[in-house]
Parts: C-alpha cells; structure tokens; sequence
C-alpha cells in the first residue's frame, strides 16, 4: 500500500451554518505536501498527520501508547460482569453515526467535554470523521489509514464510544470482525430504533463518568445513590523500587484523582456493568477446502473509508486464496448474523445445511440465516424467528420465506457447527453472503459458508471473545447497598419493539 509522507490540511475559521451546511460531506481538502527525501521517510516507516493550525492537528494514531485491556470480573449478584480498569483508559474511537449532521455536531461536543475535563484522553476517530472535524476541535486528535483500521486501532483502543445507533454499533464492531478481543463499547442511541443503544445522548456526562472511572481506587460515603455519592478523594501509595512513590496503578496525578469531579465518581464497589456479547465465527471455504474469508469486501454504502476498488462489484466473486506465509486467515466474527440469499436472481436459492457433520435439510428459500442471540431481534426477528435473550449461549437458524411452511426456526447450542453448501441444484449462478451486512462475497457451487459459535474464555490474560458491550447500571440497591440489574433488554422489548402491543386504546385495556 502506498502511503504519502504528510497531509497537510488547511484550517478554517469555524462557522455554525457553514458546518451545518456541508456536513457531512468532507470539508477538509487534503492536500499531498511532498517530501525533500521520500526514500529516507519510507525507511524511517512513519507517518505524520498534520494541519496548519498547531492546536488542530490530524497526528498519526502510531504515536499513541498501546491499549489497556480492562478486567471483568464475575459476582455472585449479577449475572453481567463488572468493568475494572488496571488504569485509566487513554486511547478512545470515537465514532459518529455516518451521514447525519447533528450526531456529528453531538460528537464534537463529546469531544469536547472528556477532553476539557479528563486529563491524558487521545480522542482517535476514523479517517474521514477526522478530517470533517478537526478543525472544530481546539486540540489535536488522532487516525490512521483506513487499510490500517484492523491492525492499529486493535493494538491502540482501550475503549469505543460509538453515537448513533445499532449500525454504528455494528460498525464499530466489525472494526474487530478478525480479533479475538475486543475493547468495551459505550453507546449512545442516537439512531432510528437504537435498540442495543443504553444511553441517550443528553446523559452522556454521567454516562461516560461511571465506564471511565469503573473501578477506579475512590474511597465513598454514601452507599445509597450509587450516582450521586460525595467521593473523598484518597490517593493510595505504593512505594517502587526507587523509594518513589506513585498512586495505586502509577497514574500519578494524570489519572483518576486529577479528573474535574471526580467526587461524583462510582468509588470501587460500584463498577460498570458489562453484557458479553457472543459472536459467530465465520469461514469461508472453495472448492479445495481453502479459507478464502480475507475475500469478503467491505460494502461501500458502510464504510466509506474502505470502499470497494473501481470496477469492482457490490458483491465480488470470490478468487483462489494464496495465502504467502502459509498461516490461514483469522477466522472473521458477526456479532448479528451470516446470511446467504437469492440475491438479483428470479429463482429460489437452495442450500443444503448440515449440522454436527449432518445433513439436516435441503433448503429451498430466499435465503438463510444463521443469528447470535444479539441478532435475533434484527434481520432473524423480521424473518420470523425466535427472540433470545443475549445471555442464552445460542445460535440460530432463520429461513428467510421459504417455500416449504414446515420449515421452522431453529436454536441451536452456542458451539453446534453449521455448514452451508450450495445445492448442485442452483444452477450454476453465484449467492451473496454477507456478514452483520458489512462485508459481503459472491459464493458458487462446491463452496462452504461454516459457522459456529466463538467460544468466550477466561485466560490469565482477561476474557477473550465476544464483544463486550457496557450496560447501563441499576439506581436499585438492597439494605446492603448490592445493586440489582436493570434488565434494559425488557425496557427495550417493550418500548422500542412494542412487544405484544395491544391493539386499540391502551389506557382502555384492563
């Protein structure tokens, strides 16, 4: 991939109805500044990012330290686990729900408020989000290349804010489709439905002050309003190796004691909550049995950093897989669902599924799909199947109107593995798979679409797997302080699906 040394990009002077007018069509034009010595540039192997105006720079996300990885640990009072930070995350994507001025002004002033007051925060953002709003920003912020996005942001991000609504989320998510671990996602719901979304954004002060502070050695009073208790600031002592002495993680007096009131912080029994989110784990194999998973293109209308190449096809076929380093490609994940369709085509497709190694049927339908749990309330939901609380260690498979009436929705155990072929049948033409929408593939005859379920694992290291997503936490306690769950899934149920609504005048029904 060929990089240009530098970017330099004008800044403007900002303009409340000029931003309102262009936005969100990139304001910024990037222009290439060349390089004296392009050659001794390369082989330094850096990259800078960087603006006329010293205080509104784009800088190379490279120069960032690398993630924290949080801890989570389970309870015997919840069935979600708790969000502890070992020290306070630095490193934070900040993602905007695309095509949508307001939520792109709603991020800036995001931006803003942790940068003003939690010292030590790097705000990353996407590449072209950064280049539509750093000059609105009165301090630096950070990105990569969008070729890049995989490799540095998994090394870089200790925690995802995403601004929008479930897309965003899935977008966010599939930044990490080929990681085994994937930093905590804070959402605000800022979308159509937003129904994994926890928070609205005029809650997002007190919202980003509970997952920022998780754990966080604070000493508390008051016991009874878990979001409102008067904090003491104490600074805990360790003595190290040279006589100094530090806070209890080493942040010194950029980490949590030096954040602007910090008094109202949850103190160290009243962490986040976090939902593990199973994933599916998804291969894509030829005629030989070769993993060709790295051919699925990004859909263009997604991801517009990472559209697809000129004279490319929304859904490319798929090309023999030459893997140079003789390792298979990392298996990719969906955190909603794998779907094989009929596509363009008039005739029905048919898909032989196998399960455990077993035929189970021959599907003839528009299509299949196989869900997680998380998914079953998106496309499988529309479809006709099942509703599954995302703590049910499942997987399911949805026909999408198929032509027998018989053929029912499944759900299946987490780690059953599912293979779905392509019937002889079919006639020779191609079927699009696409996985959580975002990356789709044209797969022919003989090929395979394997599926199961990604295990969560707790090593020594912290939890791997799944895509842990923060809850919001209970204002509920018992005599002893415990808090209990609010289970927003319900609350979500009822006032975003209007699950069982009756019909008629609701204050009318008894």
């Amino acid at each position: 991939m060929s990089i240009s040394p530098s970017f330099a990009v004008s800044s403007t002077t900002l303009n409340p109805a000029r931003m309102m007018s262009s936005l969100p069509t990139p304001r910024i034009a990037a222009v290439i500044r060349t390089s004296s010595s392009p050659r001794s540039w390369m082989a330094a192997g850096t990259r800078s990012f960087s603006a006329s105006s010293r205080r509104r720079q784009i800088l190379d996300i490279q120069t960032l330290p690398d993630r924290i990885v949080p801890h989570y640990q389970q309870t015997q009072t919840s069935s979600l686990l708790s969000l502890h930070w070992p020290q306070p995350p630095r490193n934070i994507l900040l993602m905007p729900k695309l095509h949508a001025p307001h939520v792109t002004i709603s991020a800036v002033e995001f931006a803003k408020h942790v940068h003003r007051n939690y010292p030590g925060l790097n705000l990353v953002f996407e590449n072209h989000v950064a280049k539509n709003i750093h000059d609105t920003l009165p301090f630096p912020i950070y990105t990569t290349e969008p070729g890049d996005y995989t490799s540095q942001f998994a090394r870089k991000i200790d925690l995802v804010t995403t601004l929008g609504g479930d897309g965003t989320i899935l977008r966010a998510a599939s930044l990490f489709s080929n990681q085994p671990v994937v930093p905590p996602i804070l959402s605000f719901s800022m979308g159509t439905i937003g129904f994994l979304g926890e928070w609205k954004f005029d809650e997002y002060k007190r919202a980003w002050r509970e997952c920022y502070m998780s754990g966080s050695p604070v000493a508390v009073e008051d016991l009874v309003g878990p979001h409102t208790q008067a904090a003491i600031t104490s600074r805990r002592f360790d003595k190290q190796d040279d006589g100094s002495s530090t806070t209890a993680h080493g942040t010194g007096s950029a980490g949590w004691d030096s954040v602007r009131g910090n008094g109202k912080s949850m103190g160290l029994h009243r962490t986040s909550k976090i939902l593990l989110r199973n994933r599916l784990r998804v291969g894509i194999f030829d005629g030989q049995g070769r993993n060709i998973s790295e051919q699925l293109m990004p859909t263009s209308t997604a991801e517009p950093d990472r559209g697809l190449p000129p004279g490319e096809d929304v859904v490319p076929s798929a090309r023999p897989f030459v893997d140079g380093g003789g390792n298979p490609p990392a298996p990719l994940h969906a955190i909603n669902e794998v779907s094989i369709d009929r596509g363009v085509h008039p005739h029905l497709a048919i898909i032989d599924i196998y399960v455990n190694g077993q035929l189970l049927t021959e599907a003839v339908a528009d299509g299949i799909l196989i869900s997680t749990p998380t998914g079953s309330t998106a496309y499988s939901l529309s479809a006709g199947g099942s509703i599954v609380h995302p703590l049910v260690k499942s997987l399911l498979i949805t026909p999408i109107s198929p032509r027998s009436l018989s053929f029912r929705p499944l759900v299946l155990p987490l780690h059953t593995k599912v293979v779905l072929k392509l019937s002889k049948r079919n006639r020779g033409r191609e079927l699009p798979v696409s996985i959580d929408g975002k990356r789709r593939v044209g797969v022919g005859i003989g090929m395979e679409v394997r599926v199961e379920g990604e295990r969560l694992e707790k090593t020594a290291d912290g939890w791997r797997g799944g895509v842990p997503c923060v809850i919001r936490a209970s204002s509920r306690g018992d005599a002893e302080g415990i808090s209990q769950d609010d289970d927003s899934w319900v609350g979500g149920l009822n006032g975003l699906l209007k699950f069982n609504y009756p019909f008629g005048d609701p204050s009318e029904i008894h």
